[in-house]
């Protein structure tokens, strides 16, 4: 049984390190691309990076690679053209980070700006998370039509979208500012965009129009600043968004442009190099990295890993289990969430789980670390961070946390429905012993031979009934006449409790049957 466990261990640890790093290599860094890798790049010094959609950890490495690309061609214009209406606050802060990291360096010379677009195939707004990434380029140009703002965060609970607590409302609106300072914009423009709270007011300051925070406001009139108030913006309780005309008066958008000739020319730039969209790997990495597959691919992993333990040899049940957790793993791997700690931690819970059902009798503490660490791998694959440090990590780790525990405790419960409605489900007649064994190395079977050699010692327990006392599958423990005895089913499982019947003895061996 020792050798057994170690060869299918063995075969299995091969092919989940072969599916992942099949899955990783699919969607690695070299391999993922957009539109723009089919075609070769133009003489210019402008690179269009379109930034459609949900913002969700697939965009972050999306931006990430084409921006780097756009840096070894040493472009001096780093255009992202942003059409969204919003997604994941951790990714638009990501996302902002980086962009803002690669300005003004002496390695780096390239001007990020954002461009809200209006055409065919956009929907002209830059909403919630992309208000947050445009914020982050030095310019922002808007085309006639289109729409920023509304970037308060908020929290999805059981299907409801609710605003999220006051702690990551002051995050997002601390980074707002910080972000509006550095690059120029008008800080109280941030602020009404992130906090419902805040009032907005257009005034005329030494014959300029701005957009002033009561706050602001009120501390120039007191320093004796000649102030006039000409209308409220944005009024308590509401969130503020921008036309592309507002935005352009009140100083946040540098200029108003509909076509990307105009915008070239604004710019002083040359030509475009080349324009990056999202491609298809690129939308599979999405979809496979969202809450719901990940779930969908933790239960069917799960429950064909159970399968393929208890089955002869290896099969279709393995294969689909690699491809399950290839999925998982592979896709973590290139969002540089997964490393050898969670490869690790998740082949030792394997590990304690096949030595609970092969080893152990009944389920016990091994079986249930083996849970706990399979989890524990998995909740890390989804984030790149082990301990949290501020509240997005902490929402994000609740949100891992629940996303696996509903696939763990779903594939439990398929388990635990397979191991009883499996032997009457012909799909699964594979995991179930068909052939009856009549003898043994020692003789033929004492029962229908009439020996009552080797096995005398249990040949009278032949017809007895008794009681399951570990759960069968398809060994375990029984109380029979009195006495408790190592058994053995004929291949089906029978839970613990369940009355059993001896049907032969062979050898040593004690074959029982449940109770009909």
């Amino acid at each position: 049984m020792v050798d057994l466990i170690k060869q299918r261990y063995i075969q299995l640890l091969a092919l989940c390190l072969c599916g992942f790093f099949a899955v990783s290599g699919l969607f690695s860094q070299d391999n993922v691309s957009g539109q723009a890798d089919t075609a070769p790049a133009a003489a210019g010094d402008a690179w269009i990076i379109t930034i459609r959609g949900d913002i969700d950890p697939s965009m972050v490495t999306f931006v990430r690679r084409e921006t780097r690309r756009a840096m070894r061609e040493g472009v001096n214009f780093l255009i992202f053209e942003i059409d969204t209406f919003g997604g994941r606050v951790d990714s638009a802060l990501q996302i902002a980070s980086f962009i803002m990291s690669i300005q003004g360096t002496d390695d780096s010379p390239i001007r990020p700006v954002a461009w809200v677009n209006n055409n065919s195939e956009s929907m002209g707004i830059s909403w919630s998370a992309g208000a947050l990434i445009a914020f982050s380029c030095t310019e922002i140009y808007m085309a006639a039509g289109t729409s920023v703002g509304a970037v308060a965060p908020v929290t999805v609970v059981s299907g409801d979208t609710q605003g999220a607590g006051e702690k990551v409302v002051a995050a997002v609106r601390s980074q707002m500012a910080a972000l509006a300072e550095r690059n120029g914009y008008p800080v109280g423009i941030a602020l009404a965009m992130v906090d419902y709270d805040v009032e907005l007011w257009e005034v005329v300051v030494d014959g300029r129009t701005e957009a002033l925070t009561l706050t602001e406001l009120q501390r120039h009139e007191r320093d004796g600043v000649k102030v006039e108030r000409v209308a409220m913006i944005s009024a308590p309780g509401k969130l503020l968004s921008l036309t592309s005309g507002d935005a352009y008066r009140y100083g946040l958008s540098a200029g108003i442009v509909d076509t990307q000739e105009a915008l070239l020319e604004r710019l002083g730039a040359a030509a475009v190099t080349a324009e990056s969209l999202p491609g298809f790997t690129d939308t599979a990495l999405s979809i496979l990295t969202s809450a719901p597959v990940q779930a969908i691919l933790i239960i069917l992993g799960l429950v064909m890993i159970f399968l393929e333990i208890n089955s002869p040899g290896f099969g279709i049940f393995g294969l689909v289990a690699i491809l399950a957790f290839a999925g998982v793993f592979g896709s973590g791997f290139v969002l540089g969430r997964v490393g050898s700690l969670e490869l690790i931690l998740f082949l030792a819970g394997v590990g304690l789980l096949a030595a609970e059902i092969f080893l152990i009798p009944g389920f016990g503490v091994v079986g249930i670390s083996g849970i706990v660490i399979i989890g524990l791998s998995l909740i890390l694959s989804m984030q790149d961070f082990m301990i949290p440090r501020n509240d997005f990590e902490w929402i994000l780790l609740g949100r891992n946390a629940l996303v696996v525990c509903a696939g763990i405790l779903a594939a439990i419960t398929a388990i635990a429905l397979i191991a009883l409605m499996g032997p009457k489900i012909k799909i699964f007649d594979r995991l179930t012993l068909h052939s009856r064994i009549t003898g043994t190395a020692g003789g033929p079977d004492p029962v229908s031979a009439g020996s009552s050699g080797i096995g005398d010692d249990y040949a009278g327990l032949v017809g007895k009934t008794g009681i399951a006392v570990t759960t069968l599958r398809p060994s375990g423990k029984a109380e029979i006449d009195g006495r408790t005895c190592m058994v053995e089913t004929e291949g089906v499982f029978i839970e613990s409790g369940t009355g059993v019947t001896v049907v032969r003895v062979l050898g040593n061996r004690v074959v029982v049957g449940s109770v009909r």
